[in-house]
């Protein structure tokens, strides 16, 4: 049987001709010869290692200093994605512009072989829904294909990164996404407070990733900087979850949700043992709180309960027990640091302040803490090592978390109805001063205690007996927290790097 091109079957394959009575392009059973090679013409072909296909999207807004950096970085990756969407949304700079430049077919040899992908660039316009509109509208392109890599506008990866992603999440089918392990590069950094919150941000980054790499490699939030999802587990969570999107524009943190919906519909959610990519960072005190604060905010939105409707009130879900434990661990270090200053204040105002090298213990055992955090950073450098042992620095890195700590709560009780997106973006532009009023109302609570202390009623017996009820109080919360410190110190990383 041949096609309007004179073609056979029998030639396509090299069989030879069918035998009389044989339906037209197949060989009779009967033919030892010819039955064993195509039974290893076969074994042949299933044994063939399948390349699973990998869909690339990058959400962008406003990115025209970055996205150059980033899409060089994806092309540069020992495993190239198949293919290449990048999604601008609502952009007002040169975005589209730049990346313009790297649209069509990209072909480049790699350590396994000649590879290629395609890169698409989309300007989808105004988007109301921001950053998730984005995402699903690039899911929409990638949803026949085996993963999806989702990157931001700002993440650059080592060349290796999707490579490793690829091989572990294809590794086994339990696994719903796995995360890369996310470090700031800060080697371009000029000014001092923007090293300075930018060396903070990398220990917060490296304490959160060993924490996770060390439960089993668990991780919680999927985090949308560089994160690889399975198709399947992704239309598992549009099935179990009743949404046409797997992201959602009524959460803050739509990694966050979405990580508990894949936990929910059976699958894991890991972090990669090695894959690495380099995340954007907020080099002003107004866009570091207005990330926190958002961040902060969309955690507490999924850990109380009844809020969302569609998470069923889980705030006991496995995705959000780390979360109530930062939280806790939070109120914990802010109570011990504000009443150890009350307590000094009252102390000294009643001139009975005796120091005790015992107050040395804790600090310590802090230092000690975020030594081996920072020594546990795979990229790790001097600005690192001298954040932890001059004290001061982390000190005041962790006072700034407590002002977003604060913050998030307050917007979540007010019930203030903002736009944290519009605010950190408003932030990162150098406007805004709110991430100041958490200091200026401890002052206040401050100056309250002060005069209250020093103007009061109390007679001096009555300040005597607060002040040894209060320091042996102080004291047994921070023989607690510093035990707990030491446990933490004391714990083997087994040749994990953060």
């Amino acid at each position: 049987m041949n096609d309007d091109n004179g073609y056979s079957p029998t030639q396509a394959t090299g069989l030879g001709a069918p035998e009389a009575g044989a339906p037209d392009g197949f060989v009779r059973q009967s033919d030892p010869g010819m039955q064993a090679y195509a039974e290893t013409f076969m074994d042949g072909l299933d044994s063939m290692p399948v390349r699973p296909t990998v869909g690339c999207i990058i959400p962008a807004y406003n990115e025209a200093e970055t996205i150059a950096g980033v899409l060089d970085s994806l092309l540069m990756q020992t495993r190239l994605p198949d293919v290449i969407h990048l999604v601008v949304n609502n952009t007002s700079d040169d975005s589209v512009e730049i990346a313009s430049h790297y649209a069509g077919p990209h072909t480049r040899m790699t350590p396994t072989g000649e590879q290629s992908t395609v890169v698409y660039v989309h300007d989808i316009g105004k988007n109301p829904d921001k950053k998730v509109g984005a995402l699903n509208y690039g899911y929409s392109l990638v949803e026949h294909m085996d993963y999806l890599l989702g990157v931001d506008g700002d993440t650059t990866p080592e060349p290796d990164a999707i490579e490793h992603l690829v091989a572990e999440i294809s590794s086994d089918n339990r696994i719903g996404g796995i995360s890369a392990i996310y470090s700031i590069d800060d080697s371009a950094i000029d000014g001092l407070v923007a090293k300075f919150l930018i060396a903070g941000q990398r220990a917060q980054f490296s304490a959160f990733n060993m924490q996770n790499l060390l439960k089993g490699r668990n991780m919680a939030v999927l985090g949308g900087q560089f994160s690889i999802f399975s198709t399947q587990a992704l239309r598992d969570v549009l099935r179990d979850s009743h949404q046409r999107t797997p992201w959602v524009n009524d959460s803050e943190v739509e990694d966050s949700l979405l990580s508990l919906q894949i936990k929910s519909a059976g699958y894991l959610t890991k972090i990669s043992a090695r894959a690495r990519a380099h995340v954007g960072g907020m080099d002003t005190l107004r866009s570091l709180d207005a990330q926190q604060v958002k961040w902060n905010f969309g955690a507490i939105d999924l850990m109380w309960p009844g809020q969302r409707g569609d998470t069923r009130g889980q705030p006991f879900h496995p995705n959000l027990r780390l979360r109530w434990f930062e939280h806790l661990s939070m109120v914990l270090n802010m109570t011990t640091r504000f009443m150890f200053v009350v307590m000094l204040t009252w102390a000294l105002a009643f001139h009975a302040f005796v120091f005790t090298p015992w107050w040395l213990v804790p600090p310590v055992a802090a230092v000690w803490l975020n030594f081996r955090v920072a020594h546990s950073m795979h990229f790790r450098n001097i600005k690192d090592y001298l954040f932890v042992l001059l004290v001061f620095p982390a000190e005041l890195y962790m006072l700034i978390r407590m002002g977003h700590f604060v913050r998030a709560w307050w917007k979540f009780f007010s019930k203030a109805q903002t736009d944290n997106w519009a605010a950190q973006a408003k932030a990162e532009r150098g406007k805004g001063v709110a991430w100041m009023y958490p200091f200026a109302l401890a002052t206040v609570v401050w100056a309250a205690a002060w005069a209250g202390w020093q103007y009061g009623p109390l007679t001096p017996d009555l300040k005597s007996d607060v002040l040894f009820v209060g320091w042996r109080l102080l004291a047994v919360v921070t023989v607690l927290q510093t035990a707990w410190m030491i446990i933490k110190a004391s714990k083997r990383y087994r040749g994990y790097k953060a």
